[in-house]
Parts: structure tokens; sequence; C-alpha cells
């Protein structure tokens, strides 16, 4: 039987394969992808001699699978180290050849790793790239659910296991180290662990996000707020102010918001509050939308804490009585940070949040974001019109920014002016110009978009359309040859229309200027290691919309997904957001219905009518795709 299957489906049971002749190890001349090798069948028993059941292949029954190399498909011999990743793969049943063959051949038109670019396109799972690799460098795999020792812990000081991503886990019966490790491979790293901890280590692979993982677990917050007390003293005199400003790194409060930040960045928070209380100051982070606390501050470390968050942004210290608004850039293991800072006076002294704005978020292909593909051809038609308006409607939260710098992201060339006038800037992108608003200096959304357009833009983006002097400018701007992307606060598409005309807007101008409308929502995501399969009656789909936006043949009862939680998703169920989409296209039925007046409900049954799906009938797409559950969808759409 040959060692490759024709799909991805594990195989039952068969001989034992032959290992892959030298000729098809070896890559192909360029510039022709490489092709993937077939190995021969096994060869058949001799005569006169009995074929016996196959060679039972990997480790003996019961043994952890923490402590050896993945266990392959089976009837499939051992693959030798340094195996290409695309062979291992398809040797351990995760891949089709064929899949293999056109992912080898896309990965030489865009560059991107392998195993990466099978993941992002859902070919493979996570943990089957993971186990992949582990096969490739003959080590075992490491996972949440294996289990931590945590008084080993202290083997490594945390600034060693960030350097070279690694975290003790247990020890084996030999004695030797368990260490979970991003790159195994490095021998120099493992050398180093030897010395530290005194150990004989025996590295595991681990993904990336495993790592974050543990070492978050291991530097828990309270630990950290606990030892600095300690070191500052007990007593409840408040920090000297003059000792902040010209403290040094190692200065308590310093460690302090150094590890608040960096935990913040680990945990993918969006925003850090400080929040001071009558005796502590209770510090939270704001992750896939939801609040939540992660430790205190005890009230003489307060003053200390906002006064170097202040010191960061280039705020003035002494100035407690009036808000104040700043920025500070950070590079968080690896990753570039823009930290907003806005502070605010309250009883009992200044609450202070830090708006966490990952730069590499801004690079994310509009495909990333959760766009199913018809509405995205749709929306990129709009954009792509040489001028019209294009606006994004939904709630402050809601990633209107983020879809508007995925389509800038796209339009970006050096044969266009694009000039953006925004409050704040939250994301710096090469070669647009961008423009801070400004209202101290007379610097108004109104105000800035009458100077834009004397700039020979081509294309123009608006933060926010809050009155009506932008939103005529902006009206006008679209009708005399210009794009205009631009943000606006309803609740659907179809409200935009009419929040024009109350804005002041011309029902006959606001009808020829828009070219489309995006409304969208962010529900979280549910976490792909914990979410179970559970089964609900097709009635009950019925009750939220109507089935006939749905994917025909639909069973009854249908398979959705549920929340459980798990160490990858601190107990919440949900890892990351996922968007949800409405998209409106003008249309001429739909400017005649604008033209007189009609109410926002009739421009919205119009649009049904010609395609359009509704937030919620998105969102319970989504939740039969397995992205999300019915619950969120509920919370997120109502």
């Amino acid at each position: 039987m040959p060692l490759f299957a024709k799909s991805s489906t594990p195989r039952q049971g068969g001989s034992t394969g032959a290992p892959l002749p030298p000729a098809a190890l070896a890559p192909a001349a360029p510039p022709a992808p490489a092709p993937v090798a077939r190995p021969p069948a096994a060869p058949a028993p001799a005569a006169g001699r009995p074929a016996g059941p196959p060679r039972p292949v990997g480790p003996p029954p019961g043994t952890p699978p923490v402590v050896g190399v993945p266990a392959l498909r089976p009837g499939v011999a051992r693959i030798p180290r340094g195996e290409p990743l695309g062979q291992v793969l398809v040797r351990m049943g995760a891949l089709s050849v064929e899949d293999l063959e056109a992912a080898m051949a896309r990965q030489k038109a865009d560059g991107r790793k392998l195993g990466e670019m099978l993941v992002a396109e859902e070919r493979i799972t996570r943990d089957q790239l993971a186990r992949a690799m582990a096969v490739r460098m003959g080590v075992g795999v490491f996972t949440l659910g294996d289990g931590v020792d945590p008084s080993l812990g202290r083997l490594i000081d945390e600034k060693s296991a960030r350097r070279y991503q690694a975290v003790p886990v247990r020890l084996d019966p030999d004695g030797r180290l368990l260490v979970a490790m991003a790159d195994p491979s490095n021998v120099f790293a493992i050398d180093d662990l030897r010395i530290l901890t005194r150990h004989e280590i025996r590295p595991l692979l681990a993904s990336p996000e495993e790592i974050q993982t543990l070492l978050g677990q291991t530097s828990r917050l309270d630990a950290v707020v606990a030892d600095l007390v300690q070191e500052s003293g007990g007593d409840d005199t408040p920090l000297d102010q003059a000792d902040i400003s010209d403290a040094s790194d190692d200065a308590p409060v310093v460690r302090l918001v150094n590890s608040l930040i960096a935990r913040a960045a680990e945990e993918r928070a969006s925003d850090i509050h400080f929040e001071p209380q009558a005796k502590e100051m209770v510090v939270r982070f704001r992750v896939d939308g939801v609040l939540r606390t992660v430790t205190s501050v005890p009230y003489r470390l307060a003053v200390g804490v906002a006064s170097r968050v202040k010191i960061m942004a280039d705020l003035d210290i002494s100035e407690r009585r009036a808000p104040q608004d700043g920025r500070v850039g950070l590079t968080v293991a690896g990753r570039p940070l823009d930290l907003r800072v806005a502070t605010l006076p309250t009883v009992y002294g200044e609450k202070i949040v830090m708006r966490l704005l990952d730069k590499s978020n801004v690079m994310l292909t509009l495909a990333e974001l959760g766009f199913a593909k018809d509405v995205l051809a749709k929306f990129e038609a709009c954009y792509r019109r040489p001028y019209g308006a294009v606006l994004v409607t939904g709630p402050t939260g809601s990633g209107k920014s983020t879809s508007l710098y995925g389509a800038l992201n796209q339009l970006n060339s050096t044969d266009k002016n694009i000039i953006t006038v925004e409050d704040p800037v939250e994301y710096r992108l090469a070669g647009i110009n961008q423009v801070q608003v400004n209202p101290k200096a007379g610097l108004t959304f109104a105000a800035g978009l009458r100077s834009i357009l004397r700039c020979d833009p081509d294309i123009v983006m608006i933060g926010e359309i809050r009155d009506k002097e932008t939103a005529q400018i902006a009206v006008e701007s679209a009708l005399t040859g210009h794009l205009v992307l631009a943000t606006i606060h309803t609740n659907d598409a179809a409200g935009a229309l009419t929040r024009l005309t109350e804005m002041g807007v011309e029902p006959f101008l606001s009808a020829s200027a828009v070219a489309g409308i995006l409304a969208q929502r962010l529900a979280r995501r549910l976490c792909s290691h914990c979410k179970q399969e559970a089964m609900i009656p097709l009635a009950t789909l019925k009750e939220l919309v109507d089935l006939s936006v749905l994917p025909p043949g639909l069973p009854d009862p249908v398979s959705v997904y549920r929340p459980v939680g798990c160490a990858r998703c601190q107990d919440t169920g949900y890892r990351g957001r996922v968007g949800v989409y409405e998209m409106l296209v003008m249309s001429e039925a739909m400017e005649r219905l604008t033209v007189a007046g009609a109410s926002g409900e009739e421009i919205a049954r119009q649009a049904r009518r010609e395609g359009m799906r509704t937030l919620r009938e998105d969102g319970l797409l989504k939740v039969l795709s397995g992205h999300t559950s019915i619950e969120e969808i509920a919370l997120a759409v109502g």
C-alpha cells in the first residue's frame, strides 16, 4: 500500500511503507516548485513466509505524548529528522499530496512560510503544525493540557525565559528538566538553560501562543505587586514624586508598570484601566471587548503608578485637576505598540486608560477580518470606484477604523495622493498624509477637510462625520471627483442615509454621492482548542432569521458550537474577535427612495430584496461555520 493517501483522512491500518528513496528527497531545480515525492509501496513478503501484522510505530502504549516524538499514522515508517515539513504533514495524514503541491506553488508566489500559510488557510490546525515540526526536530510536543509543575517556575528567571522563549514544565523520571520551547533547535539556549537550572534539559516544542500563556501564568501580577510592596517598604507613605520622575528601570513602580504593559500585550488586551479607589488602585484589562480585573495596587503606590505612566506619555505630572492626553511608542516582545494615554480626575485620584494599538493589526487584510466573500466583493467594488462616498457605520469599538485602514492599504500606491483627517490618528501609515484634529488650534474636521481639498487629493478619509458642515463637505467632495471614506454612528447601514438627511444634507445630494454603506459589529471568536459541538433544532434558527438566507439543505437538528473554556483562552471560551457585516450597495431604486425621504426601514427592505444580508443573518452564518456562538451574536447584534 503506498504511503500517501489521496485525501487527508487517516487510514486505519496498512503495511509498513518503505523509506523515501534519496532521489525523491532531492529538491527540484528552480524555477519549478519541488514535486512532492510519492514513495513506492512496501515490498511483498517472501514466498512461503506468512505476512505478519504490521510492526507498531511510535512510542509504546501508555507513554505520555509529551515525552516522545508524536505518533504517526498507522502503517507509516518513522520519519527521519530534517524531512521537509510538507512531506511530514503528508506522512502524518494531515495533508493530501495534491493540497501540498498546490500550497507549494502558492508559497513560491507570495513567499510565506509553508506551515503558517497552511494554518491561515485552515488546511491544517495549529496542533498538526506543531506535531509535524516536532517530528522534524525529533522532540516531543507540549500542550497546555499536559500540565505544569508551578514549583519549577523559579528555576529560570523571567528575563531569561522571555529571552529564550522557554518555560520549565516538569521533571521526567530520569531527573531531566522538561522545558517547553518555541525553538527546541536552539542549542545555545539549551546550553545556557542547563547552566542556569543545573539540570539536564529535554526540550519540548510549544507554539509561541502557548509560551506566552505559560509566561503569563508563571509571572502572576499579584506576586509582582507583593514583591514591589516589600521592596518599597510596608508603610502607608506615598512614594515621593521626585523619586518617580528620576527612577531607573529597576525602581519598583517602573517594574510594575512595565509588567502590566507586557502582560496586557501578551493577553491581547486593547485597553488597560488604572482605577483609584478608597484603599487601592484596581487594574483592569479589556480583552476581546470585555473588561476584567487582573490585580490591585496598594494606595501608597497609586500616585507613583499614575506619575510613571504620565512621564512615559510626556504629560505634566504636577497637573492632577484637568484631563490630559498623550501617547508613547514601545516595543513589547518584538511587537511595535502605540500606547494612547488619557487621564481623568476622579474623587479618589486620577483614572488612567491606556489604549494599546498593535501596529501589526493594521497590516491585516480585509479577508482576515471576517468578511464573507460576497460581502468583501461588494465592499471592494465600492472603494475601488474613482469617486463617491463609502461610509462605515457602527458603535464605538466596532472596528470601523480597522476596516477603513484595510481599504487604504489596498488603495495606497505612489500614483495616488491619500490624505486623512482623524481624531485621534490611531495608526501611522507609510505613504499616507494623516492630519490630527486639534480643536484648540481651530483645526476641526470641517476646517481640516476644507484645507485637504485644496491639496489635490485623490482619496480622502474622514475619521468621523459629526456635524452638518463636515457632512456637507464630504458629500460635495464625493460629487466632485474624489473618493471619500468616512465613518458615521448609526445602528445599521440604511440608517446612515437618514442620518445624513437629519444632519442637513439634501437627500438628492446624498443619494447621488453615496456608493455604499458598510455596517459592522465585532463578536468574540470561539476558542478553537476547547469549543464543543452542540445540536439545536432548526426551528430555533427559524425564530431568529428567515431560513432562506441560510445555506440550503441544513439538517434538523443543526450543528453549532458553544464556548467551554481552557488555559489558552483564560477559561472564557473565546479567543480573538470576528467581524459581522451588513453591506448596502446603492441602486437606482434606493436612490429614488432616498430622494423621496423614505425611512431607514423602507430602504433596508429594498436592500434586502436586492440581496443584502442583515447583521443578524451574517452573524448566524458565522455561528453555523463555527466561528462564534449564538449567545455572542445576540450580545453583539441583538
